[in-house]
Order: structure tokens, then sequence, then C-alpha cells
């Protein structure tokens, strides 16, 4: 929107008036905080949702808000955000209830708050928080109601369908973890628990060597400049998504040089990675990694399938059993090239 026109790029057709500028105050008939509740009153379970400074906290016996309410977090690294709540509900004192006076939309308020970067407003110290008299001094640009429904019906609908999707997505990553489990021999074991039918063949043991070669060309020519990173749950990606645009050396001529198709071992731990990450580059032609990693491209193997073993954990025990003692230094497996290369993999007759 800009400061001369007042309007956005995009409208709804009909819709001509300029923004004006208001106050969130002057928008609304409820701006306060919520009301203490002790630890002890909020429960797992009961007929009134808690919602604190970062939305839903618990459940309780009493409500004091019925209605369509935005809430602004009011305390804490999060203050600012903004959830809603509707029906019957709980609000704490770390919570703002926003709700819009007769000439305001309440959907719309919600929107525009999300979009208002408010934890700027927070005081200067160790824990931020947010001030209700300051809260509602700032101002804001607004159009006539009618334009304010129209767009709180448009973004809800959005996040309906953001919501249904979600749930559906949740649903296959557990559908995908069960199946990774099932799918592929238990450690022992030569068959897994699911086949699909026609395969009675048991899987084979082959080092990771047999079915690969190591990759260890340099990018000399600095034939690509993409310094890629992996990521556990991305895969191979441009590095500079990952550290705000910040490339650990400006000169990649001694970075290996990766291909599309070749696949990737880093041996950095976290979390979510425990005994590292092994992926494919698939997303770019080419690009450079870590002279750190472990590179290879595949001989007579699946590399669908290779990418779909490297998702489970089924690699982790071989990789575990070549770690040395006292394996992470500052989170990297001390594993040598060759003893990597000896891992077993599990492979079907037909991948």
């Amino acid at each position: 929107m800009t400061e001369q026109a007042k309007v956005p790029a995009i409208r709804f057709a009909g819709f001509t008036d300029p923004w004006e500028q208001r106050k969130l105050g002057e928008l609304s008939s409820e701006f306060q905080s919520g009301d203490f509740i002790s630890a002890e009153e909020i429960l797992g379970s009961g007929p009134y949702p808690v919602y604190g400074g970062n939305g839903l906290r618990g459940y309780a016996k009493q409500y004091n808000h019925d209605g369509f309410y935005a809430l602004i977090g009011r305390q804490g690294a999060l203050c600012g955000n903004v959830n809603t709540a509707v029906g019957k509900a709980y609000f704490t004192e770390h919570a703002v209830a926003v709700k819009a006076n007769f000439l305001h939309d309440t959907r719309f308020l919600a929107h525009l708050l999300g979009c208002m970067d408010l934890g700027r407003y927070s005081g200067q110290s160790a824990q931020p928080g947010l001030a209700v008299g300051v809260l509602k001094e700032v101002e804001t640009t607004v159009p006539s109601k009618a334009e304010q429904q129209a767009i709180g019906s448009f973004f809800s609908r959005l996040d309906s369908l953001i919501t249904l999707h979600q749930r559906k997505y949740d649903k296959l990553v557990i559908f995908k973890k069960s199946m990774l489990e099932k799918m592929f021999p238990k450690d022992g074991e030569s068959v897994p628990e699911i086949r699909f039918a026609g395969f009675t063949d048991p899987w084979e043991q082959r080092k990771l060597g047999d079915i690969a070669e190591r990759v260890t060309r340099k990018n000399e020519n600095n034939e690509s400049d993409l310094p890629l990173t992996i990521s556990a749950q991305h895969g191979l990606i441009d590095q500079r998504l990952f550290f705000n645009a910040q490339v650990a050396s400006r000169d990649m001529s001694g970075y290996y040089l990766l291909r599309q198709g070749e696949f990737a071992y880093n041996k950095s731990t976290s979390a979510d990675s425990p005994w590292g990450a092994i992926k494919r580059l698939t997303r770019y032609e080419k690009g450079c990694v870590s002279t750190l990693y472990i590179c290879f491209a595949l001989l007579n193997a699946n590399p669908d399938y290779l990418v779909t073993y490297y998702e489970t954990n089924r690699w982790h025990k071989a990789v575990q059993m070549i770690a040395a003692e006292g394996a992470r230094n500052h989170g990297l497996l001390n594993i040598a090239p060759d003893d990597f290369f000896d891992t077993m993999v599990s492979l079907p007759e037909s991948q």
C-alpha cells in the first residue's frame, strides 16, 4: 500500500475509496488483557479452552469471553503474535483480547494485526512485554466495513483450506513413517513385515562400496557457484537459504562438485538426525559441498530406492558401529570414507 494513495495493490471489485488512518483503539469495542488463572485450574481437558499469549494452553471449568476475538500475545519472546478464538473461552492475562466495534470487522482486524509486527512495540527489558495502552495508540489504515468483511472472509477461507491440507499432510506423514518401519526388514531379519504381491525372495546385504563409487571431483574450474548444504527435511538445498545469505567461503574451488543424481552424506548431527543425513541432489543440476561431506554415485542400484532407504533408521546402526569413540567433535561424527563405504545396505532382489 502506498502512502500517497492509501489503497492496496489488489482489491475486490466495487471498492474504490481510499483507506483511512485510525488508531487500533478506535477500531475496537474491547481491547484489554484477560484475567489471571492459576496453573492448577488449567486442565488437560474441559468444557472451555484457555488461551494465553502463545495460543491454547489447556482447558478450564469457567470462561471469561464469548464470541470471536483476535488475541495478541502480550509477554515473552513471542509477544506480538496473533491468534484467534471463537465461542466461550478463558483468556489469561498474557493475552490481549481484541474485538472490533460496530463500524469494523473482527476477522479483518485479526488478519491486519497479524501483519503489523506488533512485537516491535514491546518494552526494552529482559522480559519483552506489550502495554495495552501503547497498542491502542498504534496507527494503521483500514477500508470501509464492507471491504473489511470481504477481506476477512477471504483470508478465513484460506486459513480453513490450509488447516484442511495440513491435517491431510500430518496424516500422510504418520502413514509414511509407519510404512518405512514395516516395508524394510528389521535388524537381523531378511524380509519386511509388509511386501507387495508377487515378491517372496529374501533381501540381501550389500556393502555400499559394491553398489556405489566415491565422488571426489573438485570445483577447480568454478563450474558451479551454488553452495549446498544438507537439510534433514529438505535435502540438498542452497546454503544461502539457511544461513541468511552467508556462505562459508566465497572461493568454492576447493569444494566437491556434486552433480544431479549423486548423493552426499553430512556427518553433522542434530536432534532430528543423530547419525547425520544422506541425501540425493535432485533440484539442481550441480552444486558445491564441503569436503567434510562423503559423496557418492550409484553404480548398479535403484536411486529412488536408496533415497527411501536412507529416510529410514536402518542404516544408523552401521554408522554407529564405525563411528570412533568420542565420535562427536562439535557435532561432527568421526567417520573415515573407507569405513563408510563398508557399511551394509539392505536390498531386495528387484528395487
